[in-house]
């Protein structure tokens, strides 16, 4: 499977030939919330290709998130590439991320367009419904995330509240559908029973142990189960259309405010939302693509199908997670 992950990335990186350029004088500075590992060889494939030197800081998005906030106009940073949403809003919010050319965004799809265009998605992941489908039969399954707090799920249900893509899943939710009732939700949940994993590669792997019958997990850890084995007991679904259970959360980029090098910076967004790249996003790492026309891997479901399943969403709203914590402390699950 790693020969041919590998392969995969090595076809992609090769043909990602459609950018080129010039050098700059100065190296393009990126502060990276994306992991090294994933995101290093479009990095260097940018360079490559473009004769563009750059310059990454890797971290935390949210501490690279106060680490920018905290520098302000004296930022050395060019772009802001964030694992998620929440950073992007608040940077948006501040007036640090400057706004982007109305261009870019011309195949970005609905579920990726923040309202301020100040930051752009550069791929995306979901929210599912996972289940056991040896006790659950398809036409049994909740229609939306709301109805797992029945009396007939009671103890049946993982989900993992400490962890990073609920809470922001949480964060919509109250900006959906607001506190009152986002907070009832927690503790309908708490009260019937729902079993609570650290993370989500846990509740896709007790859906296959027998532990649980449903699970709330991302799309994608599904797919590294059955990527070793085909047969895994383990089938997931969206929510009925336009469910907050179908949040899909984006990855994204910015240019600051202060970056003297905004040419350098839009050339690195254009070669994130190139086809190879998005082909890369997508058959080497599981991820919807952001760009309309780039098809998904075969094993996610089509552009039509997620633009249908995905809530209307805010994204430039999502940036309260401390509101989010809050509520969470309250209902007494962190």
């Amino acid at each position: 499977m790693r020969q041919r992950l590998f392969m995969i990335v090595l076809c992609v990186l090769t043909a990602l030939g459609s950018v080129c350029g010039t050098a700059q004088a100065e190296p393009l500075v990126i502060y990276c919330g994306r992991s090294k590992s994933l995101v290093e060889p479009l990095i260097e494939q940018f360079e490559k290709r473009t004769g563009i030197e750059v310059a990454v800081r890797y971290g935390k998005t949210s501490a690279l998130a106060l680490a920018l906030q905290a520098e302000g106009s004296k930022t050395k940073a060019d772009v802001f590439w964030a694992q998620d949403v929440a950073a992007l809003g608040a940077m948006a919010k501040s007036k640090l991320a400057a706004p982007l050319p109305n261009g870019l965004f011309t195949d970005i799809p609905a579920w990726a367009q923040p309202s301020s265009k100040r930051w752009i998605a550069t791929s995306g992941r979901t929210r599912i419904l996972a289940y056991a489908p040896s006790r659950v039969s398809k036409s049994d399954l909740p229609g939306s995330v709301f109805d797992l707090t029945k009396p007939k799920w009671k103890g049946k249900v993982g989900w993992a509240p400490t962890n990073g893509s609920f809470q922001a899943f949480v964060t919509a939710m109250r900006e959906a559908h607001g506190d009152a009732k986002t907070k009832a939700w927690l503790a309908g949940m708490k009260a019937n029973g729902a079993k609570v994993y650290p993370k989500n590669t846990p509740i896709v792997q007790a859906l296959a142990d027998g532990e649980i019958d449903l699970g709330i997990p991302n799309h994608y850890y599904l797919l590294r189960f059955k990527a070793k084995d085909p047969k895994f007991p383990v089938a997931q679904q969206f929510f009925k259309s336009g469910d907050i259970g179908n949040l899909v959360m984006v990855s994204g980029v910015c240019v600051t405010t202060t970056s003297e090098n905004k040419v350098a910076a839009h050339r690195f967004i254009e070669f994130l939302l190139s086809e190879p790249a998005q082909k890369y996003f997508t058959l080497g790492v599981n991820e919807y693509p952001a760009t309309q026309g780039v098809a998904a891997n075969p094993k996610l479901s089509s552009d039509a199908e997620l633009n249908k399943a995905a809530p209307k969403v805010e994204l430039d709203s999502l940036q309260d997670l401390e509101g989010t914590l809050k509520l969470l402390r309250e209902v007494g699950l962190i």
